[in-house]
């Protein structure tokens, strides 16, 4: 196969006034597909689609964030190359611009995998990644949402939201010309949350992986719950080790997410021979994918 495969998320639950998200989501999954038709590599698509979603303020990612405890964002975000494994991470950032954009020079242009907090933002400085003030994410709708969750003494899952509604998280995978996957996931996490937590996002295994024996996997949702069960590479192990297709491999993960811990949430992923899935056991994903120049958005 020498075409190209992309899927963009922007997150799970019961989606709000869905229509809002359609013209977001349809613009970014095409800007992924132009670049991947033109010959941009996998790593390349997954970062810019990220970047272009955590600059709109309608996903709890970068601009969008939403604060925790101390009314601070506190974001993270992961990315994975699976032509060769290299994966980067950053965690606790409040002062990147695009927490995708650090943890991508985290993967080219260091030793290391995973970086948190100050230090994050400090080796992002230095590498030409933009940063801002704190005040760039408390924006009136955020606090709004701050105080409503502190009100009723609970975390929320995205822009104020109980449990059952939108799960924050946005993430993209994809597939190149040249037979090559990646995978990128950023939040903000959860309102009200304690300070210095962090949840599967920016973990590679649980919210995001991607390897070219297997599949590229973003996750959203509850990210506690794909902590404890690992649950993108669970994908990944389903194609290559146990040999079920892509969307059957995708199905398979969610069932053992609830049947594992009673989970909630969703997952999309690009298989190695190009196919797009997805799959949710919150009632709504907000996704988008291209397949060599089709495009297609849903927001159920």
């Amino acid at each position: 196969m020498s075409g190209y495969s992309l899927v963009i998320h922007g997150g799970a639950g019961a989606i709000r006034e869905p229509g809002r998200f359609e013209p977001s989501l349809r613009r970014i999954v095409a800007a992924g597909a132009a670049a991947l038709e033109q010959g941009a590599t996998a790593r390349d698509a997954v970062s810019l689609c990220v970047t272009l979603l955590e600059d709109d303020p309608l996903y709890n990612a970068g601009l969008g964030s939403v604060l925790n405890a101390e009314g601070r964002a506190e974001c993270d975000a992961g990315i994975m190359d699976g032509r060769n494994l290299m994966a980067g991470a950053v965690a606790g950032v409040g002062r990147i611009k695009n927490p995708i954009l650090a943890a991508r020079a985290v993967m080219e242009k260091s030793p290391h995998v995973f970086l948190i907090g100050a230090g994050a933002e400090d080796f992002a400085a230095a590498h030409g990644v933009a940063l801002v003030t704190e005040s760039y994410f408390r924006t009136p709708e955020r606090l709004t949402d701050l105080a409503r969750a502190k009100a009723r003494n609970e975390t929320a899952l995205d822009h104020y939201a109980p449990p059952t509604e939108k799960l924050g998280t946005v993430g993209a995978v994809a597939r190149d010309r040249g037979g090559n996957l990646a995978a990128a996931t950023s939040t903000g996490g959860m309102t009200n949350k304690l300070p210095g937590r962090v949840g599967d996002s920016p973990v590679i295994g649980a919210g995001v992986f991607a390897d070219n024996a297997s599949c590229a996997v973003s996750c959203t949702g509850v990210g506690e719950h794909f902590l404890r069960t690992t649950l993108a590479r669970v994908v990944g192990f389903l194609i290559e080790d146990q040999g079920l297709d892509t969307q059957a491999a995708a199905d398979a993960a969610i069932a053992r997410l609830i049947g594992k811990v009673g989970g909630v949430g969703a997952l999309i992923v690009v298989g190695r021979d190009g196919v797009c899935a997805r799959a949710q056991n919150a009632p709504g994903l907000l996704s988008a994918w291209a397949r060599d120049g089709d495009i297609e958005v849903s927001t159920q």
